[in-house]
């Protein structure tokens, strides 16, 4: 595993230690080398390199098995949090303000309601009429007043039937004509 700056898969850099182990066992049997100021033995080399192999063997199942515990967290979470929740609700509903016997439970008791000013009344219903304004919406009463008016149509008579096309079981025109003439 060089030092440059290009990213190399997990399962090509362990290929790349496995591969450097096996042609130093094959190649360097007994000997000794100096890299850089240190010396080492063929032992104490593949030691090193099988090291760093058992490390990212390690880190990729550790990551695997993180993985399986998160995928079961949310597996567990989907089903038990709806039931938490709900009985969460239940004691509030059950034990009301009891904070003593609300904090056994962890919880504290719903805060009330704050009363609107007349200021923030005022605000809310002048956004909300601006609001309908805006979006053209109205009652059940004003959308009966609605009528639609249409002008500038022409409508024109029909005084004949429309001629229907002809059908594959009737015959052609040309045929028809020379069956007629001929009655």
């Amino acid at each position: 595993m060089s030092g440059t700056t290009s990213k190399v898969s997990k399962a090509t850099a362990l290929a790349r230690v496995q591969a450097v182990i096996a042609g130093t066992k094959k190649h360097f049997p007994n000997g000794s080398l100096t890299i850089g100021n240190a010396a080492f033995t063929e032992a104490s080399l593949v030691g090193l390199f099988q090291s760093l192999a058992d490390a990212v063997t390690a880190e990729s199942a550790a990551r695997a098995s993180a993985k399986g515990a998160l995928s079961a967290l949310r597996e567990t979470n989907a089903k038990v949090s709806p039931v938490l929740r709900a009985f969460e609700r239940i004691v509030l509903d059950t034990f009301g303000n009891a904070t003593e016997i609300l904090a056994d439970f962890g919880l504290e008791p719903r805060k009330a309601r704050k009363p609107l000013s007349g200021e923030q009344i005022a605000a809310a219903t002048a956004k909300k009429r601006a609001t309908r304004t805006a979006r053209g919406t109205v009652g059940k009463r004003k959308k009966l007043a609605i009528k639609g008016d249409v002008t500038g149509i022409v409508v024109t008579p029909v005084t004949h039937a429309p001629a229907s096309p002809p059908s594959a079981a009737e015959p052609t025109s040309s045929a028809h004509a020379a069956s007629s003439a001929a009655k």
